[in-house]
């Protein structure tokens, strides 16, 4: 079921499947469902919907950017593995970076990419203290967020890692728009201008946002800040 529904959006949207692909995802939605078991990953566990709402959600991204052959890009807050792995998975050119603040989800993303043969580099970190990482900070082509949080902070967490003249590409459900006016003072002080919006249904028709900031300045030294700065008092 899984793949069938994967396969049939990849060719609808001129993204055909290798074999190789087919096999990795299916290997993929099957370690999330046997790790799911012993640790809180995804509370989508049905084969269709794992197709749509993680795979076809994490590789619709391709259909709206040209992610440039060999890019770097940080997945923040990555989870699960998504977008990361996913985008890996179709694009294996991309240098691909895997953060979150959970060790045992990376625990489980480092056994996937060994499997399907994935290179990443894996980090576990808060998203707010490794951007001030000289080795980390302003050295990505693109940033990556899904479903982490509100746009004003996301835009705190990820923009510090983008390099002028890269972009940061934030994926949020319907209320993506509503976000997207609230964060115009984000994106301005952090070194961003907002490029594009786009709005799309997922095959189960549900509603998705994709929004792309590009960098054009570098962020200030004092940004970002705590976590709870972040959170409370939002740009």
């Amino acid at each position: 079921m899984l793949i069938p529904i994967l396969e049939k959006w990849c060719n609808e949207n001129d993204m055909p499947l290798s074999d190789k692909q087919k096999n990795d995802f299916a290997i993929y939605a099957r370690m999330l469902v046997e790790w799911n078991e012993k640790m809180n990953l995804t509370a989508i566990t049905e084969e269709s919907e794992i197709a749509v709402k993680h795979l076809i959600d994490s590789i619709s991204v391709l259909k709206f950017v040209s992610i440039d052959q060999g890019a770097s890009v940080i997945d923040i807050g990555t989870g699960a593995g998504f977008p990361g792995i996913p985008l890996k998975i179709m694009r294996p050119d991309i240098k691909l970076t895997l953060l979150d603040s959970l060790n045992k989800r990376l625990v489980f993303l480092g056994e996937v990419c060994r499997v399907v043969d994935a290179e990443a580099d894996i980090i576990h970190a808060r998203a707010e203290e490794y951007s001030q990482k000289p080795e980390y900070r302003e050295k990505f082509d693109y940033a990556v967020s899904r479903a982490v949080a509100n746009l004003p902070s996301l835009c705190e967490y990820c923009i510090p890692y983008v390099k002028k003249g890269g972009m940061f590409i934030a994926m949020k459900g319907s209320d993506g728009e509503n976000e997207l006016l609230l964060s115009g003072n984000a994106v301005e002080v952090l070194g961003g201008k907002t490029d594009n919006m786009y709005h799309f249904e997922l095959p189960d028709k549900s509603s998705r946002i994709i929004i792309t900031i590009s960098k054009v300045s570098c962020t200030p030294s004092k940004y970002p800040r705590r976590g709870t700065k972040i959170s409370k008092c939002p740009l």
